[in-house]
């Protein structure tokens, strides 16, 4: 309880009612005790700090006399609002001894530019953000009864103990046969991974397989993340091509130690890689003995035709690196995803996963299984499906209506809309004229790698946003591009 950090001095002069009086005092003002909680009743306190009731009576009288706190009959006593003239940092005068700043190593990414995230998104009325889920359609009530029957036995063992490096076997089995074989992929126990999310295994395999004397190739434009990740290992980054087909394979990987690919539905742009595409950089991997790491973090969201088989179940060598998340679907706060490679590999990466976060939350990862094992998982899927396709077609048929440009078509599949608008349009100007009116969009130059990157895309991704309001937001967003260019329409 935090009334046990008041320090009581039998041995010195004051008497102890005063020390806790100021004690409480100084609680107050540094915030340790605030406006929405109850103070401890002066049995709790007396409890805690092994003194008389009358001693902590005492000290409540006088900080009620002097406002401090004020009593509420049959509720208990509250710190007084007025008391909050000052923030809780004014008041820690603190000097620290330590210049951190030249402590601190300095990074080698410190300038490549950053995703920037809204972290109240959800109280604009035009929130089309990517990375972010509709919360109303999460499956709250039966993943609170699968938390609650994680608790019980005999699945309590595996949510409370501590499991060192291991993961849930239950998990396991269910990415096994009910994730993996859907994408067509074939996985043994000991290629399996769970991590906190996708982003933690590809920071997992960075730090085991590269280094200053590593080449890394990613695609261009990229995701922006996985290329902070590798910078900071030392290894050397170059991108490679994208266009409508996907990722452009060089002549060779010769020299080129991993690649990062997401072929599924291409970050950013949400293009699909070609069948011969596919082939072709696995015959040229396979020759060149490159590291191939597949990013599948949202294939399941493809609204037209049949989906393409996964990198990994083209795969016959066991070698490619599979990334996997519940992030898309379920929601990126639970931090959930898997890694699946060969056994030597999985094996060192459990140990490093081991003394970084030990495991992850084993709570969590029996919940999963439960959720899954149920059918839970595949109807929420479907149901989830069926929503952000309805969520798809409304925003291209709105983007098609009210953008003053022609924007061509888009990929039927993903959670986001990848723009093109004209070369005198700046989007980074857009996002924040958008943002002013409302509407949250993402600028594209960032994820590009050259100098001097095209100003003119942006995402406006629709996962999180409710349908009824991807249409009056589209229209909001012309509006906003018809101004930058001049003009009132097309």
């Amino acid at each position: 309880m935090r009334h046990t950090l008041i320090g009581i001095d039998r041995n010195a002069d004051d008497p102890l009612y005063r020390q806790v009086r100021r004690a409480i005092e100084h609680a107050i003002s540094s915030g340790i005790f605030d406006a929405q909680h109850r103070l401890p009743s002066s049995r709790e306190l007396a409890i805690a700090l092994a003194v008389s009731r009358n001693t902590v009576n005492m000290a409540y009288q006088e900080l009620i006399a002097e406002g401090y706190v004020r009593s509420h009959e049959r509720s208990g006593m509250f710190v007084n609002p007025g008391m909050f003239s000052m923030s809780a940092t004014e008041n820690r005068a603190t000097v620290p001894h330590i210049d951190w700043s030249a402590r601190i190593r300095s990074r080698a990414d410190i300038d490549i530019p950053e995703i920037e995230k809204t972290h109240d998104w959800y109280r604009y009325p035009y929130p089309f953000v990517v990375g972010q889920v509709d919360v109303r359609s999460f499956p709250a009530q039966a993943w609170v009864r699968h938390l609650r029957d994680a608790l019980d036995p005999p699945h309590a063992y595996a949510s409370l103990q501590d499991s060192v490096a291991t993961d849930d076997p239950m998990l396991v089995n269910a990415i096994r046969q009910e994730l993996l074989l859907s994408r067509g992929v074939e996985a043994s126990p000991d290629e399996i991974l769970v991590t906190v999310g996708s982003q933690h295994g590809l920071d997992l395999v960075s730090r085991v397989l590269l280094g200053p004397d590593r080449q890394v190739a990613v695609e261009n434009p990229g995701y922006l993340d996985a290329r902070h990740i590798f910078v900071r290992t030392g290894a050397t980054v170059t991108g490679v091509d994208v266009d409508e087909y996907g990722l452009r394979p060089p002549e060779t990987l010769a020299g080129t130690d991993l690649l990062y690919v997401t072929p599924s539905h291409h970050h950013p742009t949400n293009v699909t890689l070609s069948i011969d595409r596919r082939r072709r950089l696995l015959a040229l991997s396979g020759e060149s003995g490159t590291v191939v790491v597949e990013d599948d973090y949202d294939s399941e969201f493809r609204y037209q035709g049949s989906p393409s088989p996964a990198l990994k179940a083209l795969d016959d060598t066991g070698d490619i690196v599979y990334l996997g998340t519940f992030s898309k679907f379920l929601a990126p706060g639970l931090r959930v995803g898997y890694l699946v490679g060969p056994p030597d590999l999985v094996r060192e990466l459990r140990d490093v996963r081991r003394y970084g976060i030990r495991h992850p939350p084993g709570h969590i990862q029996r919940a999963l299984a439960l959720f899954i094992d149920s059918g839970n998982y595949s109807r929420a899927l479907r149901h989830h499906r069926t929503k952000m396709k309805r969520k798809w077609e409304q925003t291209v048929a709105a983007v098609g209506e009210f953008l003053p440009f022609d924007t061509g078509s888009f990929p039927p599949g993903g959670v986001s809309l990848w723009v093109t608008g004209p070369p005198e349009l700046d989007c980074e100007e857009l996002a924040v004229l958008a943002r002013h009116r409302g509407v949250l969009i993402e600028r594209g130059d960032i994820f590009y790698m050259q100098d001097k990157p095209p100003r003119n895309t942006f995402r406006i991704g629709y996962g999180a946003i409710a349908l009824r309001s991807i249409a009056p937001g589209i229209k909001v967003l012309g509006d906003c591009c018809a101004e930058l260019l001049g003009h009132s329409g097309r």
